[in-house]
């Protein structure tokens, strides 16, 4: 089913879109591991750096006293702020990164117990990168590094060149680990929004050939009835009740591929259509309707081996465009539809006497440019032109090497 297709991969196009009723779970379907996301998320990064960062500095709170307990209570209220402004992080990246370099910095300058407080810089960092502001990301990274270093030359003792050298590289590594983040998430964002524009052109072009062949078939038999209601004002009215039926089927069927052509859309809760999509085992009636707009078609058949559902479709449509094109435009009055199902690729033939040119309304040559752009969706190639004796030929070759039959 061609509707139950492009609906799962709509769901997953559409992230800014209206949320959806989640899919209720099955008994025995198996539970997987649910992370925080969102403020939940900010909450847990900061609490967890918190956690490894007061761990790290316990020996400020027992042992032996080598500052007063004012001092402690400052250390740890620098501590706990910078740990808790990582909350924040995802939102203000580049503020909280530069907040939480400032409270480092008064926290190493102040306390005499060094802690692993360097760590929430190092979160906060990443997240800058991760935003994309990768010039904010180096500038905050080197100037935590010349910080770092003028201390060292001051006397501090507790970072020596070894150090330094080896804080520079987790810095380097850090910011480079985020910008590769933000790459992979503009990455598949571009790709989602690539999916969505095949998407809707996967759609108008459905759209597109349903509408454009039954309203061309409804116009031509309207058109018929009319004509015999006018010439014969007695025997009118039964001659043109072929017509009038024609014109109800017709529209019968245009309404029944509409829906299922529309039902891709449907949120996820709501039913999704049942009926098949159209291929070449309905032929035969496409061909009828196209008879009774007046056409002399005829079918010419080789091979049976099975076709992929997709390819089914596609050459299903390529077959209805060519005869609206027909109905619409060549003033023909014999259409011969060759079809060659080989084991490496489908051929679609479809030959007109008409005179005028094959193109559709509107947009001059829009139903030839989809059918030629269907064709390439799946690998093959579509030729349309005038043919040596009159007349207008379309060609298609579908490839179906590679593909499972339906």
């Amino acid at each position: 089913m061609v509707s139950v297709t492009v609906s799962r991969r709509l769901r997953p196009v559409f992230p800014a879109g209206p949320r959806h009723p989640r899919r209720p779970r099955s008994p025995r379907e198996p539970r997987g591991p649910r992370y925080p996301r969102g403020h939940a998320a900010d909450a847990a990064l900061a609490a967890g750096v918190f956690v490894l960062v007061a761990l790290g500095s316990m020996r400020s709170l027992v042992g032996g006293r080598t500052e007063s307990w004012q001092a402690v209570a400052v250390d740890w209220t620098l501590l706990t702020a910078a740990c808790g402004a990582l909350y924040l992080c995802r939102r203000r990246p580049v503020a909280v990164a530069s907040l939480v370099l400032v409270l480092t910095i008064a926290y190493y300058l102040t306390s005499l117990y060094d802690g692993p407080l360097m760590l929430a810089f190092v979160v906060a960092l990443y997240a800058v990168a991760a935003a994309g502001r990768l010039r904010a990301a180096v500038v905050l990274a080197a100037l935590a590094l010349a910080l770092t270093g003028a201390g060292t030359l001051r006397g501090n003792h507790d970072v020596n060149g070894v150090a330094l050298f080896m804080l520079a590289g987790w810095l380097v590594g850090v910011v480079a680990l985020g910008w590769v983040r933000h790459n992979r998430l503009a990455l598949a964002r571009e790709a989602e929004q690539r999916a969505a524009s095949e998407e809707r052109l996967r759609i108008a072009r459905e759209l597109h050939d349903v509408v454009g062949h039954h309203i061309s078939l409804i116009n031509v038999q309207s058109a018929a009835a009319l004509r015999r209601l006018r010439k014969d004002p007695a025997g009118g009215p039964e001659r043109a009740e072929e017509a009038l039926g024609a014109i109800k089927e017709t529209s019968r069927e245009a309404l029944r591929e509409l829906r299922a052509t529309l039902g891709v859309l449907r949120q996820v809760d709501e039913a999704a259509p049942t009926a098949p999509a159209p291929g070449l085992d309905r032929l035969a009636d496409l061909v009828e309707s196209a008879r009774l707009a007046g056409l002399d078609v005829r079918l010419e058949s080789t091979g049976d081996r099975p076709l992929p559902a997709e390819l089914d479709l596609a050459a299903y449509r390529i077959i209805q465009e060519s005869l609206t094109n027909v109905t619409r435009h060549a003033r023909a009055t014999t259409v011969t539809v060759r079809t060659e199902r080989g084991p490496r690729q489908f051929t679609v033939e479809i030959t007109d006497d008409g005179r005028g040119p094959a193109t559709t309304g509107g947009l001059p040559g829009s139903g030839i440019t989809g059918m030629r752009e269907r064709a390439r969706a799946l690998g093959g190639e579509l030729t349309a032109g005038p043919g040596p004796d009159g007349g207008f030929i379309v060609r298609a070759w579908l490839p179906c090497a590679g593909r499972e039959p339906s």
